[in-house]
């Protein structure tokens, strides 16, 4: 327990230390807490204003009130009213320092005690009030907790289920281009420092692609040569190696003749999508984030959310709704064109005869990928894969897989858009997946373990990053890449709006 004051919780709070208001002194029932610093001179004194101060600063009324040592000072107003020696000349409110409280056992910074006041009433008063618990979101939170803010994240579901966990698991850094790189580049080390720190199941796989035509081939020796020999991502291996059909063969267990070559994508990661972003909230309750679930938004303004559980007040609102943006902000979904991309995925027993050492993509994922598709080669693959398999082309198919820890592959994906996406999926999407899968590694149908839908945000950029009234971000990855790119976001809006001067005028890329 602790009763420090205004100067010393902003010192803990720089440290990052987490700690609970749970009460203020007062001396009137019903009183903001608090104290007015006055500003004071002798009462015979010429000096009626600060402008007057300049290196005459001292804190003492006795002295400023006999004139001997202090000529001007500054003294709390309880203070001031019992001497009539001195006169104030100006004030300042000093806000009343709450009592906190720690419960860590170790030292280590603790959870919020409760995060009740003193009579058992919920907290209603953050530095950063977080609308949505997917991954950009708890980017947000994850940013604004390094930095010594009180965080709360508030959710209208009872856990997450949504975008952050229908995926691939794919942290696939090399293929992004423009902004989604500049944000993949942020989230690698991140993700690095949650395996650590937060136990959430991550493997430094890289990832294969697999070439099964010269123009697929092609495109990866393309962006192997405009990447080079180094890497923006560390030192040792370069973005994009190139392999021959030999060395796929060698890493994956694919049917024969299958490869023509590939490229080994090293510094991409994989973690369990369903168990990362749970990891990840898990976390941030440990080091103090409240989470309020089953609590829906309803309005957002200027300092204030207001919810289906009460008012909350915040410093900063950050809106991380995905395509869910259209509830709060129907006017901007409008205006980025964001709608909603349905997606159908499986998971399966592939009955494989060795393990996927890595995810893996094919020339269908060529077409999706900034730094892939924008390539003069992939213009090329584009036409003759659509040509050749109009039926997949019609899907808008990324053909890719990456294999959980229990040994089951997730399959996908194909993609449709709309205000709202139907929720009955056609089986023809998942007969075309199951057979390409057998046809890729060469096994007999696989045994679907489960099939859903996943739902993102899609719109004409990669990213929503937009500031529609003072203090309210509204933040999305509206391409897909948000288990990719969303924590390199989330840092660089909360860098912006809590470190630097610099307003948020970065909208995306087309």
């Amino acid at each position: 327990m602790a009763i420090p004051s205004p100067f010393s919780r902003t010192s803990s709070r720089t440290a990052t230390t987490v700690l609970a208001p749970i009460s203020s002194i007062v001396t009137t029932k019903g009183e903001a807490p608090g104290y007015f610093s006055q500003a004071i001179v002798p009462a015979d004194s010429s000096i009626s204003s600060l402008e007057e101060f300049a290196g005459k600063h001292d804190v003492s009324v006795q002295k400023v009130g006999e004139g001997k040592e202090c000529e001007v000072g500054f003294a709390e107003d309880s203070e001031v009213a019992k001497s009539d020696k001195v006169k104030v000349v100006a004030e300042t409110m000093v806000p009343g320092a709450p009592d906190r409280a720690d419960d860590s056992r170790d030292g280590s910074p603790g959870r919020r005690a409760g995060s009740v006041d003193a009579v058992g009433v919920p907290m209603t008063r953050f530095d950063v009030v977080v609308v949505g618990s997917g991954i950009v979101g708890l980017g947000h939170a994850l940013a604004a907790v390094d930095r010594g803010l009180s965080v709360v994240v508030v959710d209208r579901a009872g856990a997450i289920g949504g975008a952050s966990v229908r995926n691939f698991g794919h942290l696939c850094f090399t293929p992004q281009s423009g902004l989604a790189r500049e944000f993949a580049l942020r989230s690698r080390p991140l993700w690095l420092r949650l395996a650590a720190d937060a136990g959430v199941w991550l493997r430094e796989s890289g990832t294969v692609v697999v070439a099964r035509a010269d123009d697929e081939l092609a495109v990866l020796s393309e962006l192997a040569a405009q990447r080079g020999t180094e890497s923006l991502f560390g030192s040792g291996q370069p973005d994009v190696v190139v392999l021959s059909a030999a060395e796929v063969n060698a890493r994956l267990p694919l049917a024969p003749d299958t490869a023509r070559g590939g490229a080994m994508l090293a510094w991409d990661l994989q973690v369990n999508p369903r168990q990362a972003a749970a990891g990840l909230a898990a976390y941030l309750a440990s080091r103090g984030v409240e989470f309020r679930y089953r609590t829906a938004v309803t309005a957002v303004r200027p300092g204030r959310v207001t919810t289906t559980r009460g008012s909350i007040d915040a410093g900063t609102v950050i809106v991380a709704v995905n395509h869910d943006i259209d509830q709060l902000y129907p006017e901007i979904a409008e205006r980025d064109g964001i709608v909603r991309c349905g997606l159908d995925m499986l998971r399966v027993d592939a009955g494989l005869r060795a393990p996927l050492p890595a995810p893996v993509l094919t020339g269908w994922s060529l077409l999706r990928y900034g730094a892939f598709s924008g390539l003069p080669a992939a213009a090329v693959l584009g036409e003759r894969l659509r040509r050749e398999y109009p039926a997949l082309g019609e899907l808008d198919l990324n053909q890719m897989y990456t294999q959980l820890p229990d040994g089951s592959l997730i399959v996908g994906d194909t993609h449709y858009r709309g205000a709202s996406v139907s929720p009955f999926q056609n089986e023809h999407a998942f007969e075309q997946l199951l057979h390409l899968t057998g046809e890729l590694f060469g096994v007999t149908r696989p045994h679907v373990l489960e099939r859903w839908q996943g739902v993102y945000a899609s719109g004409r950029a990669d990213f929503l990053i937009d500031q529609p009234e003072l203090g309210v971000y509204l933040v999305a990855a509206t391409t897909g890449i948000g288990m990719t790119t969303g924590l390199g976001l989330a840092e660089h809006v909360i860098a912006t709006v809590c470190d630097s001067p610099i307003s948020l005028t970065l909208k995306g890329t087309p």
